[in-house]
């Protein structure tokens, strides 16, 4: 009974946490999965050509992602280093201070975002861009309203409007329909290779949050084998300890 009280209530806070990340948006399952190590590559390949111009992931170091993508140093410098940075330095960018005002707000480092917000979040918000001429720039957000950041992965994804959200009254139960997409113009990736774009760059800010999670995982099934063979150990010593006692 306490196992299932337990349980509805952290289901309760989960999606409690999903609507209210996102404004009352039910965000997308990212299935972000730290492990895929493709994924990883393919990610921080597709930050560093088209997030990396505005924001930074200060608190990483190029030469550690090398080393946690199993990449080296020649595919380092080659593919993911696009400054003077050595692999030892901190990932900054070069956006002058002055950026605040041509944005509205200084464009946020990204090193714990998928900690304070989630990878649904991120996952989400990568594809709810829509064309919106009332914008500054042009675009919003379903998932961060009036959001000061374009949308810079539209030559991939492809132009999306926005149809409201609308009663459906069919059947007298005037159900709520959820906002939809339409594409106005393709991409030059289809929408499941786009989904797979947002997932990747997705694992990657997951991993780029919790760097020790690509050890603790590869460690994890080591100490599980330890304190399994220890258990046995320690069940044969307790049983010769008592042995002449039985």
């Amino acid at each position: 009974m306490i196992k299932l009280i337990t349980t509805a209530f952290a289901a309760l806070a989960l999606a409690g946490n999903l609507y209210a990340a996102s404004g009352n948006v039910l965000l997308a399952q990212s299935e972000a999965n730290v492990s895929d190590q493709a994924s990883l590559q393919r990610g921080a390949a597709l930050y560093f050509n088209y997030c990396a111009g505005c924001h930074s992931i200060k608190y990483m170091r190029y030469g550690r992602i090398a080393e946690d993508l199993q990449l080296s140093e020649e595919q380092l410098m080659s593919n993911l280093v696009f400054t003077d940075a050595k692999p030892g330095d901190l990932i900054k960018i070069a956006m002058p201070e002055e950026s605040a005002s041509w944005f509205g707000a200084a464009p946020p480092d990204l090193s714990l975002t998928a900690r304070s917000r989630g990878s649904d979040w991120i996952y989400s918000y990568l594809k709810a861009f829509y064309v919106d001429p009332a914008r500054p720039l042009g675009w919003n957000n379903t998932v961060f309203a009036n959001a000061s950041m374009p949308n810079v992965l539209w030559e991939r994804q492809g132009i999306q409007t926005l149809a409201p959200a609308h009663e459906d009254d069919h059947g007298g139960h005037g159900k709520r329909l959820e906002d939809q997409f339409e594409l106005a113009s393709p991409g030059s990736r289809s929408a499941a290779e786009f989904d797979q774009d947002a997932r990747d760059i997705t694992n990657f800010l997951t991993y780029v949050g919790e760097p020790a999670a690509l050890q603790r995982e590869r460690y994890g099934v080591w100490v599980f084998l330890y304190l399994l063979v220890l258990t046995g150990v320690l069940y044969v010593l307790k049983h010769e300890y008592w042995r002449d006692v039985h």
